[in-house]
């Protein structure tokens, strides 16, 4: 049931791994995270991070992690790995760990990840999480590293892709109510089933563009093994 996500980034990969790696750019182009902040921490040990998500106007979920990085490695490589805990009660993600590779290739970079999380609520939480946010997290890492991925190579601004991507719903939108005006139940099930077929614009983020199964047996790094499991501190602690 872990989570796997590849995207080829034709990009330089100090590029890529600054654009991962610094939390002001990393909170721009992933939608999992409204806000990343690190906190202070000495030299050589591993980061410690707070991090927030907005679920709805009113409502923020906060969390903690810790991470740590290889970003030179004998092979040309570089990975990331993390553990990360939230204790907000509303949150179904209750603590998991991850990590992200970045593997140099003839055509650019491959910036995959893998990561898997514990939900919370007992039962009831384990099958919402398998049945709807399981498969939702999925969609959004994916549809963020395709947004990346733009970022970097066409220079599209992940502000600019959101919008890309709300113009794009809103066409498919308009064109299923047109269809059902026009032709009726029918006619508006075949315009619906077009608009989830057809691929977006080549300017707008589409988690289709990823690779969502890992193409060969894959360990997470062994750095993941180092990381202790993220503190639980206060949700609303600010970085010094």
């Amino acid at each position: 049931m872990s989570l796997y996500i590849e995207a080829l980034i034709r990009a330089d990969i100090d590029d890529l791994w600054a654009h991962t790696q610094e939390p002001a750019a990393h909170q721009r182009w992933d939608l999992r995270f409204t806000e990343i902040d690190y906190l202070p921490a000495r030299e050589g040990e591993p980061q410690h991070f707070r991090y927030a998500t907005r679920v709805l106007p009113f409502l923020t979920v906060a969390g903690t992690g810790v991470s740590a990085g290889e970003k030179r490695r004998p092979d040309g490589t570089r990975t990331s790995a993390l553990r990360f805990a939230s204790p907000h009660p509303l949150s179904l993600l209750a603590e998991g760990s991850g990590y992200w590779r970045y593997v140099p290739t003839g055509d650019g970079v491959r910036f995959l990840t893998g990561y898997d999380y514990r939900p919370r609520w007992g039962r009831p939480g384990a099958a919402a999480d398998r049945l709807l946010f399981r498969p939702l997290m999925g969609w959004a890492t994916a549809w963020s590293f395709d947004r990346l991925r733009l970022w970097l190579e066409r220079g599209i601004t992940p502000e600019r892709a959101l919008a890309h991507a709300a113009a794009d719903t809103g066409a498919r939108g308009l064109a299923v109510a047109a269809a059902g005006l026009c032709g009726g139940p029918v006619a508006a099930l075949g315009a619906a089933l077009v608009a989830l077929l057809v691929p977006p614009l080549p300017g707008t983020p589409a988690a289709r563009r990823c690779l969502r199964r890992p193409p060969r047996r894959t360990r997470a790094p062994r750095v993941l093994d180092r990381l202790s499991a993220a503190a639980p501190l206060d949700p609303q602690e600010k970085p010094a």
